[in-house]
This record gives structure tokens, C-alpha cells and sequence, in this order.
């Protein structure tokens, strides 16, 4: 099978143990993760051929975030070196009432300088098939923005899949640039289209009929297949837009679904009911590498790929860290309808 490649940074995150408050801690435990070396640990994990591409600082820290994607399969020959320093993020995990909150400390990081012209991106797709990247990559830097769309013009000339995941992020955009100056001529090369609710209005002005999308209600799927509908009216590229569904009922508790668009058919998946969540931080990108595991997988089956890709990101807030390690048997069967939690012996 040929590879799927996904292009992102990946950040040391550093947490205080045991849900305590930044203020409270006298340790943090450290974690390497990120949207797309995400995605590669799980593709990597159903045992799909994977390649991760970034830069990283030629140091100790860059070696370990190198050993952990090596560590889970994920292939890292065209991983660059080079810059200053790894970027950080700082995670205070929330509980009930008590919302999580992220500190970024990424400035001047080895992916925030990388460059057009830097990655070889004829030798990186070589076999490949599918091509990931988020909307976090091109907010850190104009660099990285043009680097990421040096890779999605390269893979449509090679008859390269691609998706986006839209991951709108605030606190990131900070060079000069708002998102609709960038991301539209980078998602308009796109084959997939990942966006949830504030996504499509941070990023493109779009939302759902009658939804605010500032509160944290669950969104209604018939509701928000007019944004759908916009999005691949403004992308026409695009075959799939796809959107997950999060209710926020408190920090520890969240119901979870997803639909998927494909211009004729609107396709739900089963709602689970996440009650108590031990780290809900990567949920979006373990239901990215759910569903491009599912369309390779079962490719006239697009309610079961999407079923896989919801129920492998509700396993995913059961795991401690930012990658799903959720096995493909786990997947199948909470998708079976058993979510018992049994002890296997």
C-alpha cells in the first residue's frame, strides 16, 4: 500500500500531573505531539505506511520528539534539522466546570522558521497516496504557510490526495496575516475538507443557520449541512466535507459524533456519550486519522469509515496525551455497539 505523509510541528507539551492548576505545580509531565504527527501516530498505529515531515532543532529535545514518532512506526526520513529550539505548549487540564487551558511558548521554533524550498517534496511523495496537513501550519509563520502550500501544489500535480483539517487556533495568527488572507488558496488545492462549526466562521465567514456557534451546545448535523454545502460551494475541488459534532456539557463531559458531505448524501454517525474524560486534546486529529484510515479501507463505504473515525476519537478522550494508541480491534468494537469496558483476560 503507499504511504500517507502528513506535514505539521510537532511540540514538546508540558502538563501538571493530576489536574492541578499551573499555579500548583512543582513538576509537568512531558509529552511530544501535534495535529498532523498526530494523525501519523494513528495511521501508523492500524499499521498504515506513514511519513511525518517537519523541521526539527538539531539537539537533544529535537531528538526526542524524533524518537517518538520512530517509536510508533511513523516514518521520519524527511524530517529536516535545523533553527533553534522545539516549540513548547503548556497544558492545564481541565475537570467539571473548569474549562483546560493552553499556554504557547513556539517562538522562533525550528518549524515556525522553515522556508519554501527547504523540503524536497517530489522525493517525499514518492509512493504516496494521500497527503494531511491543518490550518495550525500555516497560522505559525509565513514561512510555514508557504512551505505547506509549496507541498499541496506539488501534490496535486502528482495526483496526490489531499485533506485539511481547518483547526482554527487564536492565539497563533500572530504575524501579520488573518486566516482569510491564507487559508483560502491553500484549502482550494484540498480533496477533503475537515471544519467544525467556529472553523468555517473564523476562517471563511460561514456558519450554520440559526446555531451560535459561541456557545457550547451540541450542533444539530441538519443544521450545519448548509455550511457544508457552502464550503464546497467555495471550494469545488473538494469531493468530501466532513465536520465533527462536540456537545460540551463540562470539561469531563462531552457528546461526540461526526457527519460527512459528499454533495449528495449526508452521512451521520452514532452520538456517544463521553462522561468522563481523561484528555480530550488531540480528539480532532484521532477522528482525521480514523477517517482517512476508513476511506482507504473500506472505500464504498463511507457511513462505516466515518463510523470508524467517530468511535476511534471517543476512544481517544478515554487515552492520556495528545495520540491515539486505540487499537484497530478497540475501534471495532465500541463501533459493534459494546462499550462496556470489560477487562480483556
Amino acid at each position: 500500500m503507499k504511504k500517507v505523509v502528513t506535514f505539521g510541528e510537532i511540540m514538546l507539551r508540558l502538563t501538571p500531573p493530576n489536574w492541578k492548576r499551573f499555579s500548583q505545580a512543582s513538576s509537568f509531565e512531558a509529552i511530544y505531539g501535534g495535529g498532523e504527527s498526530n494523525v501519523a501516530v494513528s495511521l501508523a498505529n492500524y499499521g498504515l505506511p506513514v511519513e511525518f515531515v517537519t523541521r526539527l532543532p538539531q539537539n537533544d529535545i529535537g531528538d526526542c520528539a524524533l524518537m517518538e514518532m520512530r517509536k510508533r512506526g511513523v516514518g521520519t526520513q524527511h524530517i529536516v534539522r535545523g533553527g533553534e529550539r522545539l516549540g513548547i505548549y503548556f497544558l492545564e487540564i481541565g475537570a467539571v466546570s473548569r474549562g483546560s487551558k493552553v499556554v504557547y511558548d513556539r517562538a522562533h521554533s525550528a518549524m515556525s522558521t522553515i522556508e519554501k524550498g527547504m523540503i524536497d517534496w517530489a522525493a517525499v511523495f514518492e509512493d504516496a497516496q494521500w497527503f494531511h496537513w491543518t490550518g495550525i501550519t500555516p497560522a505559525i509563520s509565513q514561512g510555514a504557510a508557504d512551505a505547506c502550500l509549496e507541498a499541496i501544489q506539488m501534490a496535486n500535480k502528482m495526483g496526490i490526495t489531499v485533506s485539511t483539517d481547518l483547526n482554527y487556533r487564536k492565539k497563533l495568527w500572530r504575524y501579520g496575516k488573518a486566516p482569510g488572507e491564507v487559508m483560502p488558496e491553500l484549502v482550494a488545492g484540498c480533496d477533503l475538507i475537515l471544519g467544525n462549526e467556529e472553523d468555517a466562521e473564523k476562517h471563511f465567514g460561514l456558519h450554520p443557520e440559526g446555531v451560535d456557534v459561541t456557545q457550547g451546545h451540541s450542533v444539530d448535523a441538519e443544521s450545519y449541512l448548509s455550511v457544508l454545502k457552502q464550503l464546497m460551494q467555495m471550494f469545488p475541488r473538494a469531493k468530501k466535507v466532513i465536520t465533527t459534532l462536540r456537545g460540551s456539557i463540562s470539561a469531563s463531559h462531552n457528546t461526540w459524533s461526526g457527519v460527512l458531505y459528499d454533495g449528495q448524501t449526508l452521512y451521520k454517525a452514532p452520538s456517544y456519550d463521553i462522561t468522563h474524560i481523561v484528555d480530550r486534546v488531540g480528539g480532532g486529529d484521532s477522528f482525521m486519522g480514523g477517517l482517512i484510515y476508513g476511506l482507504l479501507t473500506y472505500p464504498d463505504d463511507q457511513q462505516k469509515a466515518l463510523n470508524f473515525a467517530v468511535a476511534a476519537s471517543c476512544l481517544k478522550h478515554t487515552i492520556y496525551g495528545d495520540a491515539n494508541l486505540a487499537t484497530i480491534e478497540e475501534v471495532e468494537k465500541l463501533m459493534s455497539g459494546d462499550a462496556s469496558g470489560r477487562v480483556a483476560r
